[in-house]
C-alpha cells in the first residue's frame, strides 16, 4: 500500500476489534452524487502503478480497492427512535497475473509481478477455504489465511 499523494510512504493495514480491517491514515470523504464518486475513483486511479511489459503496454502493477459505506438513517415515529442501517461495498480492480518469462519483467517489475501473483494466489486459497467451509467440507472453525496477503486481509469482511 502506497500513499496516494505520490510519495513512497507505506500505508499500514490495521484491525479494529469491531469494525474489522482498515487502512491507517486513509481519507474518508463524504459524497452526495455519482459524480463525486466518479471523481474520487479517477483521482485514485492516477495513483496506481502502471508499466509496460512484453505482454501489455499498460499493465496494472497494483490492485485497487474503492470502498463505499452507505448509511441510511430513518426516524421511527411509533417508537420515537432513530434507526441507522450501514452497508459497505468494495469495488476491487485486481492487477492481472503474468508469467515472468513471458512478460520479460526484470528488477522492480519482476518483484511487482511476484507480489501480484502471491496476493492473487492467496485470494484463491481464501475463497476456496471459505467455499469448503460453506459446503461442509471443512469445519466452521477451519483456519482461513486472510493475513497471508494485504489484499485478503483488507477484504476480509467482503469475502
Amino acid at each position: 500500500l502506497l500513499c496516494p499523494k505520490g510519495g513512497k510512504t507505506t500505508l499500514k493495514v490495521r484491525e479494529h476489534k469491531t469494525l474489522g480491517p482498515y487502512v491507517e491514515s486513509l481519507s474518508k470523504l463524504a459524497v452526495s452524487s455519482f459524480k463525486d464518486i466518479s471523481s474520487l475513483m479517477s483521482e485514485g486511479n492516477k495513483s496506481r502503478t502502471v508499466a509496460a511489459t512484453q505482454m501489455n503496454d499498460e499493465s496494472s502493477r497494483s490492485h485497487a480497492v474503492f470502498s463505499i459505506v452507505l448509511t441510511q438513517i430513518d426516524y421511527d415515529e411509533a417508537s420515537k427512535t432513530v434507526l441507522e442501517k450501514v452497508s459497505k461495498l468494495s469495488l476491487v480492480d485486481l492487477a492481472g497475473s503474468e508469467r515472468a518469462a513471458k512478460s520479460g519483467a526484470m528488477g522492480d517489475r519482476l518483484k511487482e509481478g511476484s507480489n501480484i501473483n502471491k496476493s492473487l494466489t492467496t485470494l484463491g486459497i481464501v475463497i476456496s477455504t471459505l467455499a469448503d467451509i460453506s459446503a461442509g467440507k471443512k469445519a466452521r472453525n477451519a483456519y482461513v489465511p486472510y493475513r497471508d496477503s494485504t489484499l485478503t486481509w483488507l477484504l476480509k469482511d467482503n469475502l
